[in-house]
């Protein structure tokens, strides 16, 4: 019955039903045929107001919608369209410097917004007509914004690492238990923002080291842009318009870092700087601030409600004895901890082919995470790596979701399979880096240690 339900809501999903109300749905009606079968025990799902309502108190998860409407807003303040032109200029007359430009500038959008959809469509609106104009192949051209929007993943603050700690957080105590203890530790979003900026930075200077490189040995695929001599963007203005979002960032990011505030109130800090970004751009109006409020409502409705489905989900799934079957499984493989993770790391790469990240977040973290951590890997090193993976099933064809959302603003012009083509050296760069992370988990696990010892 366990592997029915799964199977079951596989299936619902790839027909196109909503994710939320397939979750919860389909597990009601297993709950229901597993009740008069006399397979699952109905008082399962007593335990299900109190998940709601620990979702409704949770501290951690209120800073969601916060960070979700500092992402929107700075996406409406127009601050990305202006540092993308000023980088560009800067940079004429150098082979490959409008890419360079919008990987840059893919980064400190990410690490702002950290929305990959709204970072994928606002750098594709921006930037792929100016660089199909100046001459860019359209496999490169589609295949560098792709990537860059996808960095919203792993560089911090990340709403994708917001979700990831508490459920990590959660599957850790439960890891614990497992073993004996019972004062079990946490994960905070702190620590797993630390884990993630040492390989979201990996990821950026590899993306600029391969374009540079592509520059240099393919120079018609990236050729030099002379510019507009007569406009010349001075260092003053570039450190003007940098200095806003690099500020935001270290005023989140420093903060949670530091112990000074909390996710939430960082997340608070962040959306009222936010507004002063658009504010200072004068793109803030009435009309600006409800649209923002309108996005941000749908996208914390959306979040939410998967939540809710993916928690009576687990609840479901563990009176079927879904969980002990995982476990059984997991620790039954030969090759131990490093096959589990070979084999979850993989299953979920293909589940970022069908699933956005949020559901498998919420759906199958908290599956595997408790089995994989009481087997001896490190919760954050674990985040990590599956924030990292779920980034390269982002990209990869066919299902890729940054293809997806790059295909919806791209012209006809650029093919469907130069979007494909272009995104394959950046697939080769992710997986590459998931393969030092493994050998080095030091590189995750390093920082961390400094910032929270003990």
């Amino acid at each position: 019955m366990a592997l029915g339900l799964f199977l079951a809501i596989g299936i619902a999903l790839m027909a196109g039903f909503p994710v939320a109300f397939t979750l919860a749905g389909v597990a009601l009606l297993f709950a229901g045929i597993g009740t008069l079968t006399g397979s699952f025990d109905a008082v399962f799902l007593e335990a299900f107001p109190n998940r709601l309502f620990g979702i409704m108190t949770n501290e951690t998860l209120i800073a969601v919608p916060v960070f979700v409407f500092m992402g929107v807003m700075l996406e409406r303040s127009k601050l990305a369209d202006q540092l993308l032109r000023s980088l560009a200029q800067l940079m004429r007359g150098t082979p490959g410097g409008l890419g360079l430009a919008v990987v840059i500038v893919g980064a400190m959008m990410a690490a702002s917004t950290g929305i990959v959809g709204a970072t994928v469509v606002t750098m594709g609106l921006i930037s792929l007509p100016t660089m199909l104009q100046r001459g860019y192949h359209p496999s490169v051209a589609a295949g560098t914004i792709c990537a860059a929007g996808t960095l919203g993943q792993i560089i911090p603050p990340s709403i994708v690492l917001v979700m990831l700690a508490d459920v990590l957080s959660s599957a850790y105590q439960q890891a614990q238990l497992r073993t004996g203890n019972y004062t079990p530790d946490t994960v905070s979003v702190g620590e797993l923002f630390a884990g993630a900026l040492i390989p979201g930075l990996l990821l950026v200077c590899a993306y600029l080291l391969y374009l540079v490189g592509l520059a240099w040995l393919r120079p018609s695929r990236m050729p030099a842009w002379e510019g507009d001599k007569d406009g010349a963007v001075s260092v003053r203005r570039l450190l003007l318009l940098t200095s806003g979002p690099l500020l935001l960032i270290v005023a989140v990011l420093g903060s949670i870092l530091k112990g000074i505030a909390t996710p939430t109130e960082a997340a608070a800090v962040g959306a009222v700087g936010a507004m002063l970004l658009a504010l200072l751009a004068r793109q803030l109006h009435l009309k600006t601030l409800r649209d923002v409020v309108y996005r941000t409502t749908r996208i914390t409705a959306m979040v939410f409600m998967i939540l809710i489905g993916a928690s009576l989900f687990s609840l479901v799934f563990r009176g079927f004895g879904g969980d002990e079957l995982i476990a059984d499984f997991l620790t039954a493989l030969p090759g131990g901890a490093v096959t589990a993770m070979v084999l979850v790391m993989t299953v979920m790469f293909l589940l970022g082919f069908v699933l956005d990240f949020i559901e498998i977040t919420f759906v199958v973290v908290p599956i595997v995470g408790p089995v994989l951590m009481a087997m001896g890997l490190d919760p954050l090193w674990l985040g990590v790596m599956i924030a990292v993976n779920l980034q390269t099933s982002f990209l990869t064809p066919p299902f890729g979701f940054s293809l997806f959302y790059l295909r919806g603003v791209c012209p006809d012009s650029v093919p469907t399979s130069a979007i494909y083509r272009g995104v394959m050296p950046f697939i080769a760069i992710q997986l590459l880096v998931l393969v030092v992370l493994a050998v080095w988990p030091g590189l995750v696990t390093w920082l961390p240690g400094i910032v929270y010892p003990g």
